[in-house]
């Protein structure tokens, strides 16, 4: 499902449609099984450790152009060394399938790109 995942395009949340459960996250989590559930199953998170400052806003830069593309906005963090991003869907106050396509693009990114950055929870 990973790679049907990342082959998926985002589709505007507009709200009204329920988050999803905690059993349906975790379904989803296992196809992007670096990522976390945070927030009782309302949102999911990955860090990733990379060489020095230069290198981590790269890797932002890299996440806010494939955001722009999907019209789906990750919360990112960074300093030197790091970068974490967090994905939820705010109109629905939790998770929806878009939050997974985005890990799941952000995965195939990272893995295409060779770029040296160390995955860590």
């Amino acid at each position: 499902m990973t790679d049907t995942l990342a082959e998926k395009t985002c589709t505007p949340c507009r709200g009204g449609v329920p988050p999803l459960t905690r059993d349906e996250a975790q379904r989803f989590q296992a196809h992007a099984p670096d990522w976390e559930l945070g927030d009782d199953a309302h949102r999911i998170q990955r860090s990733f450790r990379c060489g020095n400052f230069r290198d981590a806003l790269a890797l932002v830069q890299e996440i806010g152009e494939l955001a722009e593309t999907e019209g789906h906005h990750p919360d990112i963090s960074f300093g030197w060394g790091y970068v974490t991003v967090s994905l939820s869907t705010k109109k629905i106050k939790g998770l929806h399938e878009n939050d997974f396509i985005m890990a799941s693009k952000i995965d195939r990114v990272l893995d295409r790109s060779g770029r040296p950055v160390d995955r860590q929870q």
